[in-house]
């Protein structure tokens, strides 16, 4: 019984299916994250860039 479950844990811990969309979900949450911070600490200052901008035009 002690063999079975060493085999077992060590084929599980080889087992390197869905590694990749791991991969790929961690990569769009940083992503994500990035864009999300970069917007919050750049709004205000393009919305006033737009609005100066908005009422240059006739």
């Amino acid at each position: 019984m002690r063999d079975y479950l060493l085999m077992k844990w060590i084929a599980f811990r080889h087992n390197d299916e869905g590694v990749t969309l791991v991969e790929y979900g961690i990569a769009i949450a940083l992503a994500v994250a990035v864009g999300t911070g970069a917007l919050l600490a750049l709004g205000t200052q393009i919305n006033t860039s737009l609005g100066v901008a908005g009422a240059a035009m006739p």
